[in-house]
């Protein structure tokens, strides 16, 4: 044992205490999905409170000298059989009665309990130290030691604040508005019954505005039940935020929602806001569903659920390579479902599983910060089937009985934490479009593969737009870059017309009996409003010097390995109500796009003069920089963070109210130059898809400047980051400079001034030219795309269940040697019924001829 304290004593100076924001990582090894319940456990380096698991950390003591590690282990306890057990050594399954995961009434999730081991190992002979051992050596060594191993113990590891496997999405936050609410003293007294809205004389899905006492309907849902959205039309006339479902009122509360804020809200004064109208909080009931039973219930009667999940039969579960399932990490299933397809494409198999060894041994000193890293130990962990086992049964000790649909799988927590960093959504426990997601990762995956191989180009294509002017019938060309087809959805051409109609008849008349009928499209149909020629009634036309009509037609100019299709069923109402369509397409298993190859100008068709339009409209005021701590009197071509051009605020609002993010609302404001809501919301509606719709404004003109002074120290850790991306360290140092120090500001910055780095090296990483591979050649001027026959197969479709985008669930559907196997977060089986006419994205590759 003295041996053990002279050898603890000589690595005493390496041993820290976490402090207030250090980062443990205490349940996830950095460069595995290895944890504290896996063979062999986890080792936190008691310096830098990484975690490794049993095979990295050797490997990591090697490359940085750590001695000291914090060993832990957990062994899971048996479980007590339910008393309520049907006897099958599995508790009967409830039907959920709250919006939650993992939560009583939610959906189930099993929690499991664990017995801990914990003690100190030093490397690289693997000396171990009890907390018992501890107690027998110098005061010195036990004080600083055991600080360090209770610190680590009592943190809250990174993981800690994604929730695992938790979600409540009932869980509400109080409002903005509620504390200072003023409400109007117009003498309105509300009945405590027979209410009706106002306008169109509906008697239920009444909502009262807390301001003004106003009785109004609710939104209509996607399915044609709901309201007549007039509350929602009031907030926008008026501007008063929240409203108070009649009905949903008891003593514990009610259903309030924030239009200004866009979701459920708590009011902490709502006894107070509903007796201004006469309305005592404590003698009411309710009469009405609220919106978390209405959500439930619309999703068991479109019974989306059901079909896409393949509920109705026995699923057969399935094990090994490529078949790896993913924990849900509270609300990221479309997450989950995003990457298990893109891990089935060769292209990014290659990129990152093939070169996990190099990639690894290349990692910066914190690899859970490197995007390379983690996105190859996410590929690793969901190909090499070593998670792929099946998740130990509770109630079954001896493991004797059939396995389970559900597996041990992997939890991509690290994963999900770098790729959301800075975003506004993908940081958060919301869930989101999957179809969103998939963009943000191609993007950061462009970001990224600057230079070597790019696995993105395997769904990258372009598109030609051919428009001609109808007074010259000259023609201008344009070709863009895509990712994605987005499909349009024709309602009128449905085949089930007489049935659609049928049931909303009976609907209008109050038959609850009435069936949910699902309206059948052609994929024809949707193929063909994709190829029509599009009439554009306000063309700037250079060849007639004034507004004119035109037609644009949209072609491939390039066709993809890998062709996304995503089917637009989320859409705005004519009154700008979000709304999702209920369809069924008949999908096909191929295709073949050949005909909507573009074939550029034609012979003996004139162009459209190069002649620039009129100026853009801007605003009156001339926008300049506000200088700050950046500029000064002499350039104040740098703008400060605080910069905001004069925009027409009541127009952003309104765009806000909608639910478009507040970058993009000002954007369109700006670009339009404060014309009004009309054309602010087309330009929102013409650029929903650009990647940087929702990124920040940034003023044309504005020049890069010195940001902060040299004397000002720079993170290592984001110039390690940024030179990870494939930017030399002068690159990275000039990008933090002008944007703070802020990483994310200087990621966008350094991408939006290429132009300006071109006199500066450039090369996967951070190295200059003459130092990478012998000075590689610059890459080809333009977007590389790949290109071939326009013949494709389905291997892959992402589903989505629910009312929108922001709640639901998504699964997704793989083929793996010609069988369709549906992957449902932890749940991976072999699929009976593939319900390939609900998809949301759809997934081909290239038939080989």
């Amino acid at each position: 044992m003295a041996e053990v304290g002279e050898v603890l004593m000589s690595v005493l100076s390496t041993i820290r205490v976490p402090k207030p924001g250090d980062r443990v990582h205490k349940d996830e090894c950095a460069l595995s999905f290895s944890s504290p319940e896996s063979e062999g456990g986890l080792y936190v380096c008691m310096n830098t409170f990484l975690g490794f698991g049993s095979q990295y950390v050797d490997r990591y003591h090697a490359r940085t000298g750590q001695r000291a590690y914090l060993h832990i282990t957990r062994i899971r306890k048996a479980k007590k059989e339910d008393d309520n057990s049907s006897g099958s050594g599995h508790p009967p399954k409830k039907k959920p009665t709250r919006l939650a995961i993992g939560i009583e009434g939610g959906f189930d999730v099993e929690q499991e309990l664990y017995e801990e081991d914990v003690k100190v190992v030093i490397l690289p002979d693997r000396q171990e130290v009890t907390s018992e051992d501890l107690a027998t050596m110098p005061d010195v060594v036990r004080e600083r030691v055991s600080l360090s191993m209770a610190g680590i113990m009592a943190a809250d590891s990174v993981s800690h604040a994604l929730q695992v496997q938790q979600w409540d999405g009932e869980v509400r936050q109080e409002s903005r508005h509620a504390a200072d609410l003023k409400q109007l003293d117009n003498g309105v007294k509300i009945p405590p019954s027979g209410w009706r809205c106002e306008v169109c004389d509906l008697q239920e899905n009444i909502w009262m505005n807390l301001v003004d006492g106003k009785l109004l309907c609710g939104r209509r849902y996607f399915d044609g039940s709901g309201g007549n959205n007039h509350a929602l039309l009031h907030f926008r006339e008026t501007g008063y935020p929240i409203a108070v479902k009649l009905g949903t009122i008891t003593p514990d509360g009610a259903d309030v929602y924030s239009y200004d804020e866009d979701d459920m809200v708590l009011d902490s004064k709502l006894p107070e806001h509903l007796a201004h109208f006469g309305i005592n909080m404590m003698t009411m009931e309710k009469t009405e569903r609220t919106m978390t039973e209405l959500e439930i219930a619309v999703n068991q009667r479109v019974g989306e659920w059901e079909v896409i999940q393949e509920s109705g039969t026995t699923l057969r579960p399935m094990f090994g390579a490529g078949l790896t399932g993913m924990k849900n990490l509270g609300n990221s299933c479309y997450l989950n479902s995003v990457m298990q397809v893109l891990f089935t494409v060769p292209d990014f198999q290659n990129k990152y599983v093939s070169n996990i060894d190099k990639i690894i041994d290349e990692a910066p000193s914190d690899p859970t910060q490197d995007f390379k890293t983690q996105v190859a130990k996410l590929g690793y962990g969901l190909l090499s089937g070593e998670y792929s086992k099946p998740a130990p049964d509770p109630a079954d000790e001896n493991g004797a009985s059939e396995p389970r649909g559900d597996q041990i799988g992997i939890a991509p927590r690290m994963f999900k934490a770098l790729v959301g960093r800075g975003h506004a959504e993908f940081s958060t426990n919301r869930q989101q479009d999957a179809q969103e997601f998939l963009l943000h990762f191609i993007n950061m995956v462009e970001r990224n593969c600057r230079s070597g191989s790019n696995p993105s180009e395997a769904f990258r294509f372009l598109v030609e737009e051919r428009i001609v002017c109808q007074q010259s019938q000259k023609a201008k060309y344009t070709q863009r870059v895509d990712y994605i087809v987005q499909l349009p959805v024709p309602m009128d051409q449905a085949t089930n017309t007489e049935e659609l109609q049928e049931a909303e008849r009976r609907r209008e008349e109050g038959d609850s009996s009435a069936p949910t009928v699902r309206a059948q499209i052609p994929f024809t149909a949707c193929m063909a409003a994709l190829s029509e020629p599009e009439i554009l009634t306000d063309f700037w036309s250079s060849a007639v010097q004034s507004k004119t009509t035109a037609t644009k037609t949209t072609r491939f100019a390039s066709f993809p390995d890998h062709l996304v299709i995503q089917i637009k069923k989320f859409t705005f109402g004519l009154d700008w109500v979000p709304k999702k369509l209920d369809v069924s397409i008949d999908v096909p298993d191929t295709l073949d796009l050949s005909a909507l190859r573009a074939t550029g100008q034609q012979p003996g068709e004139e162009l459209l003069p190069e002649v620039a339009p009129p100026p853009l409209m801007t605003p009156d005021v001339e926008v300049k920089g506000i200088l700050g701590f950046h500029g000064n009197e002499e350039d104040d071509s740098l703008y400060s963070p605080l910069l905001s051009p004069v925009l027409d605020d009541s127009t952003v609002s309104q765009l806000c109210e909608m639910g478009f993010p507040l970058e993009a609302c000002r954007k369109a404001v700006y670009y339009t130059g404060n014309t009004g809501i009309d054309a602010a919301m087309n330009w929102i509606m013409s650029h929903m898809d650009d990647p940087d719709f929702a990124a920040p404004l940034v003023l044309p003109g504005c020049s890069s400047g010195p940001g902060t002074t040299p004397t000002e120290s720079l993170s290592e850790e984001h110039l390690a980051t940024i030179v990870s991306m494939g930017f030399s360290r002068d690159q990275a140092t000039k990008a933090l400079r002008a944007t703070s120090n802020v990483l994310e500001r200087a990621v966008d910055w350094i991408f939006s001034h290429l132009d300006d780095l071109e006199s500066m090296d450039v090369s996967e990483g951070g190295r200059s030219a003459a130092e990478s591979e012998g000075g590689r050649d610059p890459p080809p001027p333009g977007p590389r795309v790949k290109d071939g026959a326009g013949k494709y197969e389905l291997f892959a479709f992402v589903s989505h269940m629910g009312t929108s985008t922001m709640c639901g669930h998504y699964v997704c559907h793989i083929k793996k040697d010609q069988q369709w196997v549906i992957f449902n977060d932890q749940k991976v089986c072999a699929s009976e019924k593939p319900p390939k006419d609900l998809g949301y994205l759809y997934f081909y590759r290239r038939v080989a001829e």
